[in-house]
């Protein structure tokens, strides 16, 4: 790719843009959120035709034009996208083969397409029949049927955009070493991700976008490149510190729920959550560690308006007085806001701007007489935009133009409307590069400088171990130990992971 040129209304995505990826490579790109990086793999993949963008792509030696995706797939440029393109109601095969099934005299060969997906589902290491129905595999196994489907289409080119963001540890490493594998059959790949440990595995070179230009490529089999150096030409500046550094002045409880149990949402004869107990004092960051499947996500939708699960019981207790929060409306009402781990699923609607994002989990505050005031709204949401640093040219945006780190601005802005003194957030800083992460840190830390008592899930140990005064471990349902945030380190929260057995420690009260 060379002098690629990308703008959209407002916003110069890609500037004079260059890639050189050789055959049979694994080529990582990094950068920022915002950098331009997916909006680069919507050029070469055909997403964005042609006549949308200025530069050249040369493939196989040949200047190429795309005029959409169906263009680069009959060349065997793949791309698998951070949200899946999979039916999850269709089975497998269904999937693998959905607009170029097999057939003959004009019928569906389902023989023939169930041996083929048995092929392509040995190839990437999975066991399950072709007839599953998607919905019925987890996210790391989806991820696998996705690679499968771009084999089905003879890949020479698979890019893929953050394709672990959303995977446990024997998931991700799963994928990557399938990417190694097809790297040794010859198929080229470009990995998009945010995990720089991960990219140090499997990367053969590494290229770095900021601000949408090339900053620097690096060749890894020259040796190995240290992240500190990664991390600079990504934001630009040093980063000698990950998380800000934090003074915690905790004062009295201000959230407690005791003997909470939750059953499935659709198997309400199968037990969740099985009577857990938890403080959240005045200012304090306290942690949910666990496994994926834990119960930590049901755990806090639950809380919050019963927004998961059924027969739940136990009691919530705010400033040690019981509240009800049997619907999301009295939730708010008594002070408790939950910042989802999908983002653009549950907490953003996506096409609307960023003014009517914000004010929509407090419209009463930016309304007269029951009528909304667009002044006022407008206001409120520009307070947010310089408060927490939103980068946006303004707040009549639609947020799904900006990058991950300030659409989780917005969901964080539009919680904050809602005046609450205890903030759930969950996967805070999943899919967000180092830079913005840095910058979610500081706001949540303010926060709690604020006197707000927050409640952080996070998969990210790092994380938990650098913003937390207080974790909980997680496992089936339970929590199966609590400690200090200086007590706390990595190989204590999975030994209680592995050891369930072991009492809950009360050691952290004190």
């Amino acid at each position: 790719m060379r002098g690629i040129t990308k703008t959209f209304p407002g916003v110069n995505a890609l500037d004079n843009v260059n890639l050189v990826v050789r055959k049979g490579e694994i080529h990582a790109i990094v950068g920022e959120n915002g950098a331009g990086k997916s909006t680069l793999m919507k050029v070469l993949s055909g997403v964005y035709p042609c006549d949308s963008f200025s530069g050249e792509i040369r493939y196989e030696g040949e200047l190429r034009q795309f005029r959409g995706i169906a263009d680069s797939e009959r060349l065997g440029i793949i791309i698998i996208h951070q949200e899946l393109a999979l039916v999850p109601m269709l089975s497998i095969a269904e999937n693998l083969f959905l607009g170029n099934e097999p057939a003959r005299n004009g019928l569906i060969d389902w023989f023939e397409a169930h041996a083929r997906t048995r092929e392509l589902l040995a190839k990437v290491g999975l066991r399950e029949s072709p007839s599953t129905l998607i919905t019925d595999l987890g996210v790391g196994k989806q991820q696998l049927v996705e690679i499968a489907k771009a084999l089905a289409k003879q890949v020479k080119l698979l890019i893929l955009d953050e394709p672990t963001a959303s995977l446990n540890e024997t998931d991700s490493e799963a994928l990557l070493k399938l990417l190694l594998e097809l790297k040794a059959q010859g198929v080229s790949c470009i990995l998009i991700s945010h995990k720089l440990n991960e990219i140090a595995k499997v990367a053969d070179a590494i290229t770095v976008l900021r601000d949408g230009a090339t900053v620097e490529t690096m060749d890894c089999r020259a040796g190995a490149v240290s992240e500190d150096h990664i991390i600079r030409q990504m934001v630009g500046r040093e980063m000698a510190d990950r998380y800000p550094q934090r003074h915690p002045h905790i004062g009295e409880t201000v959230f407690e729920v005791r003997q909470w149990r939750v059953h499935h949402a659709l198997h309400p004869d199968r037990e969740l959550i099985k009577g857990v107990n938890l403080k959240v004092r005045r200012g304090e960051i306290v942690g949910i560690a666990g496994l994926m499947g834990s119960g930590r996500t049901e755990f806090a939708m639950s809380v919050f308006g019963r927004s998961y699960g059924q027969r739940i019981s136990g009691t919530v207790l705010m400033h040690g007085q019981e509240v009800d929060v049997r619907t999301v409306e009295k939730a708010i009402a008594h002070g408790i806001a939950y910042v989802t781990e999908d983002r653009k699923g549950a907490g953003l609607v996506l096409h609307d701007d960023i003014q009517h994002n914000i004010s929509l989990a407090n419209l009463p505050a930016v309304a007269h007489g029951g009528v909304i005031s667009e002044g006022e709204e407008y206001r409120v949401a520009n307070d947010y935009r310089r408060s927490l640093r939103i980068r946006t040219p303004h707040v009549r945006q639609p947020v799904v133009n900006l990058s991950g780190g300030n659409q989780q601005k917005v969901v964080l802005a539009k919680w904050l409307f809602s005046k609450p003194e205890l903030l759930i957030l969950d996967e805070p800083t999943r899919g967000i590069d180092v830079g913005a992460k840095y910058e979610i840190y500081t706001i949540i830390d303010e926060l709690a400088q604020q006197g707000k008592g927050i409640l952080m899930i996070s998969s990210e140990m790092p994380e938990l171990l650098g913003m937390c005064d207080r974790i909980y471990v997680m496992n089936e349902g339970r929590f199966v130990a609590e400690m200090s945030g200086k007590e706390a380190t990595q190989e204590r929260i999975m030994r209680a992971i592995v050891n369930t057995g072991e009492t809950l420690t009360e050691a952290a009260h004190g």
